[in-house]
């Protein structure tokens, strides 16, 4: 028998039983559509996680009292008992590390803002030396940045994210208008380009305004970061941080053989350690998705198997007609991959659709992977034929007169 015509008695064979073979697709196809589901949501927080460490540039790192990223409990209260980096901290670093090309240093809090009768009571507020900006490559796309000369002489002026340009001017142009952070007064010189949303939450409901400025309000003893600037990438980014470590050490009186008392975080270190948290939970949730592949395969085989007892005298037929026993093994597990393929095709949809639903709601990213696509049609027919090899290999090597005798 040729595959064609093997490929066309399987197809009439689905066909003749719809509802049975949909039914046998759906674990199939919830296994395939996790699967993708998974590795479409895993894949866009990899690439928004490279995305986003990366737009402060790759000669850039940062010193900070905690980590970027935190992982349990332990860690969290470790960091909270260390001394705050102040700002005297980042003046001693900026007059003595011989290497830096640059330096910033800004502190953050939440905050209401208010203009007239509108309000924002979430947003952030952030303290910047007028060097930040450039470090975290926040373009300015209306009005000018922060000077050297606000920093100076705490100049009330801020620039502002677009969604306090949306919610706080509705309609107008903001530069040159007053606003309130907290009750205290700034006037909008400048319009940061807009961020977008990290996982749902807004990166442009924010203003900043001049350290100096934010320190009479909130304290000059709240911790700040350190962003500094290396040069370029590679060795003189490790010099750089070499030469920072060792005044920090020196500064927060750390002993030798002692940890560090702060992080210092490069770009690689926090884009590779976010990659390991994804596909950590990559690798637990596909398994779990596996399992219900597995499921499908296993429903596949009780129907195929069901399916030979019901066509047992067709079968006993087409071997009195002279089907060889590789013909009825290959038609058989046609079925098989077949169905497991249309419900691979159907569960491949199913799981891009489920990812972008859950990007639109939640805010998630999602980037479609190709191969995962190719990856979920092989796994589904290969789980297909894998299944399908028992029932086939039984209706293969039924008697043809105990099959023609069969009801």
């Amino acid at each position: 028998m040729e595959f064609k015509e093997a490929l066309k008695l399987a197809l009439q064979s689905l066909w003749a039983n719809k509802l049975r073979t949909v039914l046998t697709l759906l674990g199939v196809v919830i296994g395939v559509a996790s699967v993708i589901a998974v590795v479409t949501l895993v894949n866009g927080a990899n690439t928004f996680v490279i995305q986003k460490f990366s737009r402060y540039g790759a000669d850039v790192f940062t010193i900070s009292k905690q980590a970027a990223l935190i992982t349990n409990s332990d860690d969290y209260i470790r960091f909270q008992r260390r001394k705050n980096i102040l700002y005297d901290d980042f003046k001693y670093l900026e007059e003595n590390c011989k290497r830096c090309v640059g330096m910033g240093a800004f502190q953050s809090s939440t905050g209401k803002l208010v203009r007239g009768t509108n309000a924002i009571t979430d947003a952030g507020i952030r303290g910047y030396t007028w060097q930040m900006p450039a470090l975290q490559n926040l373009d300015i796309t209306a009005g000018r940045d922060l000077t050297a000369s606000d920093e100076d002489h705490g100049t009330h002026v801020a620039i502002i994210g677009t969604d306090v340009q949306e919610n706080l001017f509705p309609g107008i142009d903001p530069i040159g208008q007053e606003l309130r952070a907290d009750g205290t007064p700034y006037t909008v010189v400048g319009i940061v380009e807009k961020q977008g949303s990290t996982f749902g939450q807004s990166q442009d409901n924010f203003i900043a305004v001049p350290l100096s400025a934010f320190q009479k309000d909130y304290g000059t003893q709240k911790t700040v970061t350190i962003y500094v600037k290396a040069g370029s990438a590679g060795p003189p980014l490790e010099a750089a941080a070499d030469e920072v470590r060792v005044l920090m050490r020196a500064r927060r009186h750390d002993l030798p053989g002692v940890d560090n008392s702060f992080e210092l975080d490069t770009n690689n270190t926090l884009v590779g350690f976010a990659s390991s948290l994804t596909n950590s939970f990559g690798a637990v949730a596909g398994a779990i998705a596996l399992i219900s592949l597995v499921v499908g395969g296993i429903v596949i085989m009780n129907i195929m198997l069901v399916s030979v007892t019901e066509r047992t005298r067709e079968i006993g037929i087409r071997k009195a007609l002279g089907a060889r026993r590789q013909d009825i093994l290959l038609q058989f597990l046609i079925e098989s991959g077949m169905m497991a393929l249309v419900g691979g095709a159907i569960g491949v949809c199913g799981g891009i659709l489920v990812a972008q639903i859950i990007t639109v709601l939640a805010g998630f990213p999602s980037t479609i992977a190709v191969w995962s696509v190719f990856a979920g049609l092989v796994m589904a027919t290969s789980t297909g034929l894998f299944f399908g090899v028992y029932p086939a290999r039984k209706a293969a090597d039924l008697d043809p007169i105990v099959a023609l005798r069969a009801d």
